[in-house]
């Protein structure tokens, strides 16, 4: 049953990969087997990342680049090919929520929403449609899109952001149905994650227990914890599954 969930031979993409989320999941992907090429903005946290997987005894390439910049992505997916011989996963984990695109819906400007479509979602299908060769020509090549419980349901206040997040999940399943039998697609849609990006929201006690009482776990998510369904759907374990949004959530779009 183990050997389902190895990912021996494969090689993964993940962008956003140097903190956080993608940074867990990077290191679970490689501690599952695959060969890793963490790719960010910063040269320095994808490069750290890289070199704790190569120290535990994994291969990893990082390549740094912006996933709204198409030739960028071209090079990650090209230096993936190069160094690996192909690409059988990708992990869409870039993502962001300014400060400027939060707020009522008259009160946040158009260039806000278009900067976080621009990061969230269309810099996901551009990182996607430049690896589709490879994926198509993979043996099982799989897209795990980082989706929200923003792309599920409404959040108060955060309007760009929950609109790409929608958006991505409505990818997701596009995506699944003109890939399908050759690649699958799959989201994830977290809850609330201990991270950088959180810290603030975990310092307010009013917010933090505002999230904690909505959540039936109780708690915010460790990063690990949203890598390991990251792994699996990236997984044999998971070959019957595409078109699948799952939420690693704490029951948050339970209620």
């Amino acid at each position: 049953m183990n050997d389902q969930f190895s990912l021996e031979d494969r090689v993964a993409v993940v962008t956003g990969g140097g903190r956080g989320i993608g940074r867990a999941i990077a290191i679970e992907l490689a501690d599952a087997g695959a060969a890793v090429v963490p790719s960010a903005r910063s040269s320095d946290e994808i490069e750290a990342v890289a070199d704790e997987i190569e120290a535990a005894g994994g291969d990893a390439v990082a390549v740094p680049a912006d996933v709204t910049d198409p030739d960028a992505v071209e090079d990650v997916i090209d230096r993936a090919d190069d160094a690996f011989g192909g690409v059988d996963v990708v992990v869409n984990n870039a993502g962001f929520n300014p400060d400027d695109a939060l707020g009522r819906p008259e009160d946040v400007e158009t260039e806000s929403l278009d900067r976080v479509l621009d990061v969230n979602l269309n810099g996901a299908y551009e990182v996607t449609r430049t690896a589709a060769d490879r994926l198509l020509e993979s043996d099982g090549g799989s897209v795990i899109n980082v989706a929200s419980v923003g792309g599920l349901v409404g959040l108060p206040r955060q309007h760009p952001y929950v609109a790409s997040k929608h958006g991505l999940v409505g990818l997701t399943k596009s995506m699944s149905l003109d890939w399908a039998p050759e690649v699958r697609v799959n989201a994830v849609a977290p809850g609330y994650v201990s991270t950088a990006l959180t810290d603030d929201l975990e310092a307010d006690d009013r917010l933090r227990q505002s999230i904690i009482d909505r959540t039936p776990l109780e708690r915010f998510a460790d990063p690990e914890e949203i890598a390991g369904p990251v792994v699996f759907l990236a997984s044999d374990a998971a070959r019957y599954v595409t078109g699948a949004c799952l939420a690693v959530d704490g029951g948050w779009t339970a209620r």
